[in-house]
């Protein structure tokens, strides 16, 4: 039995994550030449080409862009396997990506992540945010958060906490316009709408009674800290979590509306690769975010002062 060779396996995901054998080189303290030897070994093993090659770009054939998943994954755990067998003070150490959406990564991440790094000198962490779906295993994201109702799907996930969503409209767009009672009456409003949540709006009120209206307006953001503006300005209706609206709501520019109807539920959930090996310094991130982001995601997103909805 020929064993598989994880220095090519390991040098291909290197020259994948920094898009040139140069910049591979340079990251695993190879020479350029080591580099480019390794891989051409593991292509003649494969027996099938992993990347197109000119003068200026580097891009992975068919066969190399699903054998490039594997590579990342035998990286990761060969990484995480050394670091478990080394003592804990040196485990804290080395760098964390971490995915977060915009607007929730701003206001509640960001803030743990100072605390976090101050208490674990030694981690590093490169922190994205976007609204925008990241495919967290070909990206080389170790933590991704994510604020939907998720699909079923390979990747590992722990539900931290439920996300409450408002439709909520300025004082002044009521008044106007009159306040909707049952969800069909948006269709005659304008309607503010979130680009990374596509379809319908949806609804269940009393009885188990069920709505839906498509959100047509003069206002579609990928933000939905972009909609809160024109929302306040009086420009329409939206729907929006708790943790943009709610010192709005709180605050009196905007109300909230349809109080018998709520939008489907949506959570905050944590996900990880599908492997179960991880660094002691992701295990020890995932573990403060569960802890710190439970109970903040029900004090602290929906501050919003109940009275206040609009009610006609």
């Amino acid at each position: 039995m020929r064993l598989p060779d994880l220095e090519a396996w390991a040098i291909f995901a290197a020259v994948v994550e920094h898009r040139s054998f140069s910049g591979a080189a340079d990251a695993v303290g190879l020479s350029k030449a080591t580099v480019s030897k390794a891989v051409a070994r593991l292509e003649a093993h494969l027996g099938q080409s992993l990347f197109h090659r000119t003068s200026r770009r580097l891009a992975l054939t068919e066969a190399g862009r699903p054998l490039a998943d594997h590579a990342r994954r035998i990286l990761a755990e060969a990484t995480a396997a050394e670091e478990a067998a080394r003592d804990a003070a040196s485990a804290f150490a080395g760098r964390i990506r971490l995915a977060a959406p915009m607007s929730f990564g701003v206001t509640s991440v960001a803030p743990l992540l100072a605390q976090f790094l101050a208490d674990h000198p030694g981690i590093e962490i490169d922190l994205s945010l976007s609204d925008a779906r990241v495919d967290i295993v070909a990206e080389g994201f170790d933590i991704a958060l994510r604020i939907a109702d998720l699909p079923d799907s390979s990747l590992r996930a722990r539900r931290l906490c439920g996300i409450e969503v408002h439709i909520a409209a300025s004082p002044a767009y009521l008044a106007r316009h009159g306040t909707p009672r049952h969800p069909v009456e948006l269709g005659e409003h304008r309607l503010l709408g979130y680009s990374n949540a596509t379809g319908p709006w949806h609804f269940r009120g009393p009885g188990g009674a069920e709505a839906s209206v498509r959100a047509v307006g003069p206002l579609t953001a990928n933000s939905g800290d972009a909609l809160v503006p024109a929302l306040i300005a009086g420009l329409g209706i939206a729907r929006l979590p708790g943790f943009i609206v709610g010192p709005h709501l709180a605050s009196g520019e905007l109300v909230a509306i349809l109080p018998d109807w709520t939008p489907p539920p949506i959570g905050l959930h944590l996900l990880t690769p599908p492997s179960t090996l991880r660094p002691a310094r992701v295990e020890a991130l995932i573990a403060f975010l569960a802890a710190n982001l439970r109970d903040p995601c029900a004090a602290v997103l929906l501050a919003v002062d109940v009275p206040r909805r609009a009610n006609g």
